[in-house]
This record gives C-alpha cells, sequence and structure tokens, in this order.
C-alpha cells in the first residue's frame, strides 16, 4: 500500500509539473519581450549612439592636438576659425563631426526613428565634403594630420552606417516579429486552464480481506 501510495504521490507530481511546463513558457516570454518594449531605447541601439559620441569625441581629439601640436591652441584656433580659410583649416572636419552627431542622436535616439535615410543623408554629406575637401585644399601638405584627420572622419562615417543597417534596424525588426508572434500564441491560448489536481482525485483502492488471508 505505502508503493502505491508513492506511485500515486509521484504521478501527481508528475502531472503537475507537465501542467507547469506547458503554462509558464508562453508567460514568461511573453512577460520579457513586455519589459523590453518597456525600454525607452534598446541594448543595440543604445551601443550605436554611444558610438556616435565616441565619433564626436575622437575628431575633436584629434583636431585639438594638431592645434597644439602646430603651434599652440589659442593661436590656432584664431587661425583656423576666426581667420578660416577652406584649403588650410580642419575646423570644418569638426563641425562635420558635430554635425553627424546633431542628426543622428536626434533622429535615432530622441525620435527613435526606424529607418536609414538620416544615416544616408549624414554619410552622403559626410563622404562627398571630405572628397571635395582633399581634392581642392592643402591639407595633404599640412603633415600628418592632414590625412589622418579626413580618413579618421570618413571611416568612423561609414562604421557608422554599418552598425545601423546591419545590427540595429535588422535586430529590432527580429524582436518585434518575435514579441508579436508571441502575443499570438498567448491570444490562441484557452481562457479557462484546467485547475490544480487535488489530492481526492489520486487514491489507492482499500486493501482486500483476501490480501490479508494470504499474509
Amino acid at each position: 500500500m505505502d508503493s502505491q501510495c508513492s506511485s500515486s504521490v509521484g504521478s501527481r507530481t508528475t502531472i503537475g509539473g507537465v501542467g507547469n511546463i506547458n503554462s509558464t513558457p508562453i508567460s514568461a516570454r511573453i512577460e520579457s519581450y513586455e519589459g523590453g518594449e518597456k525600454k525607452c531605447i534598446s541594448d543595440v541601439r543604445r551601443t550605436f549612439c554611444l558610438f556616435v559620441t565616441f565619433d564626436l569625441l575622437f575628431v575633436t581629439l584629434l583636431w585639438i592636438i594638431e592645434l597644439n601640436v602646430n603651434g599652440g591652441i589659442q593661436e590656432q584656433l584664431k587661425k583656423e576659425v576666426l581667420a578660416y580659410d577652406y584649403h588650410k583649416s580642419f575646423f570644418d572636419i569638426f563641425l562635420l563631426a558635430v554635425f553627424r552627431f546633431a542628426a543622428l542622436i536626434l533622429a535615432y535616439a530622441v525620435c527613435k526613428l526606424r529607418h536609414w535615410w538620416a544615416i544616408a543623408i549624414t554619410t552622403a554629406i559626410t563622404t562627398g565634403f571630405l572628397i571635395v575637401k582633399v581634392v581642392l585644399s592643402k591639407l595633404l601638405s599640412q603633415g600628418a594630420f592632414g590625412y589622418l584627420l579626413p580618413i579618421v572622419s570618413f571611416i568612423l562615417a561609414w562604421i557608422e552606417t554599418w552598425l545601423l543597417d546591419f545590427k540595429v534596424l535588422p535586430q529590432e525588426a527580429g524582436d518585434e516579429i518575435r514579441y508579436l508572434s508571441v502575443q499570438n500564441a498567448l491570444d490562441r491560448e484557452p481562457l479557462l486552464h484546467p485547475g490544480p489536481i487535488t489530492d481526492g482525485q489520486f487514491y489507492s483502492p482499500p486493501e482486500s480481506m483476501a490480501a490479508k488471508v494470504f499474509v
């Protein structure tokens, strides 16, 4: 009889576990996706915004180093900003980085845009401006920074394009599709689930008199 009771308890535990397995995963998944939807910004988009900020800071650092190397920051600021010369100044490359930062942060962090047109505009303007400046200006005759600043600005702009087009937008679209599929699966579930299994549904038959005689 003890073995029968233990087997009944084990079967009850197994059936209860099956019920939990059938009901828990979908609810857990829907809660996780709802938590992701409540975030102000996704993780991959936050990484993209951090890289855009790094773009601005790195170009700014290179420009400050260039000012300091060529004779002091104050004197070079007067030459490159107050007496701006398109053919010799690096100030416009710094402004180009500021433009990329402001446009991309506004589009993809503030407005949470889910399209590539903003990054396409900034990358096209950056590429066209840098090509024209390198061809027409005299930056290449001003030492290492004449090569470094245009090349770094060009590469960072295209890395931002690659990050958004191949990482941010596809991953966010995939997360949204999975979220909708889980919601649809949850909606298709029956509204009334079977109640918990009680101890009265599992019992052992009373021990017969014949069994007692033979014992």
